[in-house]
């Protein structure tokens, strides 16, 4: 890692102004005050994983709050904050969770407001992509503010190779830093998906399994391969299991897959943006192989060829045409 930033060596009366400066630029405009009347120190060093940006930050006891309008202003809401301590604790609160996290543990957090006590310490804060979060564990409100315990296996596992990486990431080719940065991000997933488990409710944890199947389809309904045991597998429950949930539900898997295939599919011949592409670049950006397969299911499903729908929708949106039109999300 590169040293980015150290209150060695300044004035102490100027040490904590110097430091909140330096975080607001590094990361977003954030209310932070020392704690306990110590004088505070602090240390930040920074580096990238392929395009996994990584911050190690060493501090005195303070409190940080990234207030509403912080987040309005600045916030990236395609992001995600994990943060494992290295060493000390920390309370942080996020909607309607609060989590107390000790070495060894981690907690991700996501663009909104947050408030979080910590005592001295070291933490590892990477920036993560939402959308692979989303598509693997369903809406980031479900794990936010989620303690992942160091009692975990995965966990201990996240931790040591995320450290070892920071370690050697000025070793690594760019080709092998973005590969490892991807299964750091794995790991993280899956110390996350065994936390959740405890967490919910066996009740509703059928629920769960279904919302993030569905979360998992809607970011990949461009690759023709996923089917029901592509999907099962990412779940990581049986195909037999993950078929009785969307059968509880009134659905088949296969059904809904094609069915979001053919509503994005839809959609997108109804977007003027998407006028230049054809029809059968369309299609398979929707996950079909064959246009011909997409056209016999398109007017099973519509009752008109996909030609004939993008040119009726394309009469719609001619000046003094209706304002009215389907919704297929």
């Amino acid at each position: 890692m590169q040293p980015f930033f150290s209150t060695e060596g300044i004035h102490p009366k100027d040490a904590f102004r110097r430091w909140r400066e330096t975080i607001c630029e590094r990361l977003i405009p954030i209310d932070q005050q020392p704690l306990h009347g110590v004088p505070f120190q602090g240390r930040l060093d920074v580096t990238s994983i392929g395009p996994v940006p990584i911050s190690k930050m060493a501090h005195t006891a303070m409190r940080t709050e990234a207030t509403p309008d912080a987040i309005r202003r600045y916030g990236q809401p395609d992001r995600l904050y994990a943060s494992l301590k290295l060493s000390g604790q920390d309370a942080i609160q996020q909607g309607d969770r609060e989590a107390v996290f000790r070495t060894g543990d981690f907690v991700v957090i996501d663009a909104r407001p947050a408030v979080c006590e910590a005592d001295t310490g070291i933490s590892l804060v990477i920036d993560l992509p939402r959308e692979r979060f989303e598509a693997m564990l369903g809406p980031s409100r479900l794990y936010c503010a989620l303690t992942v315990g160091a009692d975990l296996a995965s966990t201990t596992l996240a931790n040591t190779f995320l450290q070892e990486l920071v370690r050697m990431g000025d070793q690594l080719t760019p080709d092998a830093a973005a590969r490892m940065a991807a299964i750091g991000t794995d790991l993280i997933i899956a110390s996350l998906a065994e936390r959740m488990a405890q967490e919910v409710p066996r009740s509703v944890h059928g629920n769960v399994t279904v919302q993030r199947a569905k979360a998992y389809v809607e970011a990949n309904l461009s690759d023709p391969n996923l089917d029901p045991p592509q999907l099962a597998a990412a779940m990581g429950v049986s195909l037999r299991r993950l078929q009785e949930l969307f059968h509880e539900r009134g659905r088949h898997i296969s059904d809904y897959i094609w069915g979001r295939r053919l509503e994005a599919a839809a959609k997108r011949l109804g977007d003027p943006a998407c006028a230049h592409l054809s029809i059968g670049m369309l299609a398979y950006g929707c996950g079909f192989s064959s246009q011909a397969h997409f056209a016999r299911r398109f007017k099973d499903r519509y009752g008109m060829s996909p030609r004939d729908y993008r040119q009726a929708h394309s009469r719609d949106t001619q000046p003094g045409a209706s304002a009215s039109r389907p919704s297929f999300s």
